[in-house]
């Protein structure tokens, strides 16, 4: 029998395409649109194949199959994350409260120990928000273009990956974030720019060395130009001073 979905929206009934081997779109005239987890098939093995041979299936604990869709999981928890990314960066929610939960999400979906973002004021980089260090550190830990690792990135204007902060003389530990106690090891700082004028720059760094993939790095790109759109919509246009009129 077919099950029917109604829409939350208006409550007709959906129309479903199936989007990969673990999703189903459902869609309302209406314009309303959800993704579900698509319903399982079933699938029979010859019991005298080896386990081994039958990768890259995985068997549970029951000895039930399912195919390992490791790498499939992650691109949709990615696309995922940005969504909600995206609707906290268009929100009406304070700025601190949105950056703080972007570090909180980014470092979750990338397994990494520490996320922050710097914000720039006209003079510095400062500490707006992170995921990992000392939250005292925030609007206290500051820095000048070409201070850093972080402050070089912004310098000059491009992306800086360091597998080993160690072996590079351009890191600085802030007192404030209590860095020190991490022994953190590989950092990749993104520079968050609008032409050439500096906005921030977001961080991650973890406390083994780490090989970031393309995929990550990418994720960590579109997260800041996310984050600087959020901060330029934000940003307080000045009310033009109107002069009075001359009795």
């Amino acid at each position: 029998m077919e099950s029917i979905i109604r829409c939350r929206k208006c409550g007709k009934k959906m129309k479903t395409t199936r989007v990969d081997d673990y999703r189903i779109k459902a869609s309302c005239t209406c314009g309303y649109s959800e993704y579900r987890t698509a319903p399982a098939a079933t699938k029979a093995i010859n019991p005298h194949f080896s386990k081994e041979s039958l990768l890259p299936l995985v068997f549970d604990e029951s000895g039930k199959f399912f195919f390992e869709a490791v790498k499939a999981d992650r691109e949709r928890k990615e696309i995922i994350t940005l969504e909600e990314v995206s609707m906290l960066a268009s929100s009406d929610y304070n700025l601190d409260e949105v950056l703080q939960s972007v570090v909180e999400k980014t470092a979750k979906r990338l397994g990494v120990d520490i996320c922050s973002i710097y914000l720039w004021d006209g003079e510095h980089l400062v500490l707006r928000a992170t995921h990992g260090l000392a939250i005292e550190a925030i609007g206290k830990a500051r820095l000048k273009p070409g201070e850093g690792i972080t402050g070089s990135a912004v310098k000059e204007q491009k992306p800086l990956y360091i597998q080993d902060v160690s072996k590079d003389p351009r890191y600085r530990y802030f007192q404030e974030t209590r860095e020190e106690q991490y022994k953190i090891k590989t950092m990749y700082s993104y520079p968050m720019l609008s032409g050439t004028e500096p906005f921030g720059a977001l961080n991650v760094q973890t406390v083994v060395t780490k090989e970031f993939t393309g995929d990550e790095l990418s994720f960590v790109a579109v997260v800041a130009n996310i984050i600087l759109g959020a901060v330029k919509m934000r940003k307080v246009v000045p009310t033009p001073v109107v002069p009075t009129p001359k009795v």
